[in-house]
């Protein structure tokens, strides 16, 4: 049976982070409506889906490294309320050719770390998840999915002004996680119909092992549920831990992939973990060629890592993973 949402001490959150945001939120507000720009931008957005734990954050911080994507940094994600302003504030304290006789060398933030604990990532320039600004727009806090009623609460207009607003700033492809609304990509397209979802899929019982094992990080507690609900999640809450996350990653990665045989090819790129880990420059070009089709042709040639170290090993005892096996025996017969 899951239990309450209760969080371990290292991820708890930080009230008093939490105070400052709010109020810098209210302060910023009035200059949300402030933009003069067009309420659309051209421009693709590349939003990261998938299972939790399948690879998205190491694609997140691989794509935020190279030189042709725009992403919300960890910087960036404390200016939810007005992402203009914190692309500015970036700008000003990250840019070097905004640089004046090194005044403020001393508080211009390191680049990108490929270093997360559950998905955080470290460091100011580091990617951010960016939930906040996604709230701005949606009905729904968790990621699950939207019925008809909650889509047509979605602030379209607000969404599209606000991307519109950053892109007048970075002005190339922007990437983004986009697991909040991984259930509902057809709506999301009508969005932002230059969008390519970039869906990661690692090998089952991987993913299943990190999920369990991340549950007990998280929580403490392996029968606590973490990250996306599928839509048949009532169907899961009353199985065993592990039945529950073998649904968690089958039934995710069966909703986004019938949800892509309904868009456009040039929306979607399925990517394989593994092979991405071992050799990033493919992904790169397959990259390039999906953007191409959507009327942008300015990436640079390929200046990235060459290979990542792949973290597939199993790290469960021989009674858990034979419980981890029976248990995608049993969710693949059942759904």
């Amino acid at each position: 049976m899951t239990k309450t949402n209760n969080r371990t001490r290292e991820f708890q959150k930080n009230n008093s982070l939490e105070e400052v945001l709010q109020r810098l939120s209210s302060s910023l507000s009035v200059c949300e409506g402030a933009y003069d720009v067009s309420s659309v931008s051209s421009c693709p957005i590349v939003f990261i889906i998938g299972a939790p734990r399948s690879g998205t954050t190491i694609l997140m911080q691989w794509l935020s490294q190279l030189e042709g994507f725009a992403y919300p940094s960890n910087l960036l994600s404390r200016f939810y309320s007005a992402p203009f302003v914190g692309c500015l504030v970036q700008e000003m304290l990250c840019n070097p050719d905004c640089d004046y006789r090194s005044e403020l060398i001393d508080v211009r933030p390191d680049g990108v770390k490929f270093e997360s604990s559950a998905g955080k990532t470290l460091g100011a320039l580091s990617p951010n998840e960016f939930w906040y600004w996604w709230r701005r727009f949606i009905p729904n806090i968790e990621s699950r999915l939207l019925s008809a009623e909650e889509e047509a609460l979605i602030d379209v207009t607000g969404f599209q002004r606000s991307y519109a607003a950053m892109q007048s700033i970075v002005n190339k492809p922007f990437a983004t996680k986009g697991i909040i609304l991984q259930y509902n990509m057809k709506k999301l397209l009508e969005v932002f119909p230059n969008a390519l979802f970039l869906h990661t899929r690692r090998v089952d019982f991987y993913n299943i092992q990190s999920l369990l094992l991340t549950r007990e990080k998280f929580h403490g507690d392996r029968n606590q549920w973490f990250s996306v609900k599928p839509p048949q999640y009532e169907k899961l809450v009353d199985l065993t831990p592990e039945q529950q996350v073998a649904g968690q990653v089958y039934l995710t990665n069966q909703s986004i992939e019938e949800q892509a045989r309904q868009l456009p090819g040039a929306n979607y790129l399925r990517v394989s973990h593994e092979e991405f880990c071992r050799s990033p420059k493919s992904v790169h070009g397959q990259l390039c060629d999906k953007l191409k089709l959507l009327g942008y042709e300015g990436l640079s040639e390929y200046q990235g890592a060459e290979s990542f170290v792949v973290h597939n090993q199993n790290r469960l005892s021989e009674d858990e993973t034979n419980r981890v096996k029976l248990a995608q025996e049993f969710i693949s017969t059942e759904f």
